[in-house]
């Protein structure tokens, strides 16, 4: 029996190196495309909306204010 535990600790590692990567885009990833914008100043807030998707409110250097819902999955905007 302690053998048969000692092997199943030393199995979990490795069955968790073999998990499915996670659907969709990183938060960070997102973050970097809307950085990319030449008019781009700062973010200022991200939320998780309820429905799933990230509300990012951001600035631009002209002093506008940007709303955005993105559907994590795809990284696409989402029309409110």
């Amino acid at each position: 029996m302690r053998t048969f535990l000692i092997s199943l600790f030393l199995l979990l590692p490795a069955t968790s190196l073999m998990a499915a990567e996670p659907e969709g885009k990183k938060l960070s990833q997102i973050i970097a495309e809307i950085e990319q914008n030449s008019d781009f100043a700062y973010v200022d807030e991200v939320d998780w909306d309820r429905k799933g998707y990230y509300e990012i409110e951001y600035y631009l250097k002209t002093g506008a204010k940007v709303e955005v819902r993105i559907d994590p999955k795809t990284g696409a905007i989402v029309p409110r």
